[in-house]
């Protein structure tokens, strides 16, 4: 079996809250699968929408958790079981209120930072 990542972009499902800061995890794993062609599905695998691909040559699973921001642990504990996915593998996409807005921070690892999503995953 090769080797898997998961890139999961934490944000809310519905119309509600498309729009709303908190989402740009979602909005940036919809354009990376956008940039490769990927197509989420319709219907939740794992309690996540999911698009499946190649990206720089390596297996990517994207991932969109459908049980709202400070639930999103479930749905990722799911994915990275059932398809054994190294934790260090483990990508997340989130928001974070302290930064201006554009503004990209890169954590290999650490706290939650004060991000219930985050926190629910670790």
């Amino acid at each position: 079996m090769s080797e898997r990542y998961l890139v999961v972009g934490l944000g809310n499902p519905g119309k509600d809250y498309e729009q709303t800061k908190h989402n740009v995890g979602f909005w940036t794993v919809d354009e990376l699968a956008r940039r490769h062609g990927y197509t989420f599905g319709s219907k939740a695998e794992r309690k996540a929408l999911t698009a499946d691909g190649l990206i720089a040559g390596k297996r990517v699973l994207l991932a969109k958790p459908q049980t709202y921001m400070n639930l999103s642990g479930e749905s990722v504990r799911g994915l990275v079981d059932f398809y054994k996915i190294e934790l260090e593998n483990v990508i997340v996409i989130s928001d974070d209120l302290d930064l201006p807005l554009g503004t990209l921070r890169l954590r290999k690892d650490g706290s939650h930072g004060g991000q219930n999503g985050v926190r629910s995953i670790i």
